[in-house]
């Protein structure tokens, strides 16, 4: 996580958190990675890659452990042979099911 030194200031001097967000969310994968779980549920890593095209291993798995790592999804392993890894949304990131849901009203209203 970043320190309020590094956010940024709005047109109105209050302290904007965009810069942290975008650390948080940005990027192509991770968003996709994020509807997938928030609005499908739990998956399995070969799951989510064939359901995203175009990223590759270890392009899925560096962007899972980041969200992992900033509390996004939860990672869950089964003592089995073979192992058996499943991610899922959490909380933190069900709370952006509102954002996702207004990206698609304005993507129907401007582009769709």
């Amino acid at each position: 996580m970043t320190s309020k030194k590094e956010a940024t200031q709005s047109a109105e001097g209050t302290l904007c958190p965009m810069p942290q967000i975008a650390k948080l969310i940005g990027g192509k994968w991770k968003l996709i990675v994020l509807q997938i779980l928030i609005f499908h549920g739990t998956h399995r890593f070969n799951e989510l890659r064939r359901k995203i095209e175009g990223i590759t291993q270890a392009m899925l798995t560096n962007q899972l452990r980041a969200l992992e790592e900033d509390g996004l999804i939860s990672r869950k392993v089964y003592a089995e042979v073979p192992p058996r890894v499943e991610y899922s949304a959490t909380q933190k990131a069900m709370d952006l099911n509102e954002m996702f849901e207004a990206m698609h009203r304005w993507w129907v209203t401007y582009e769709g």
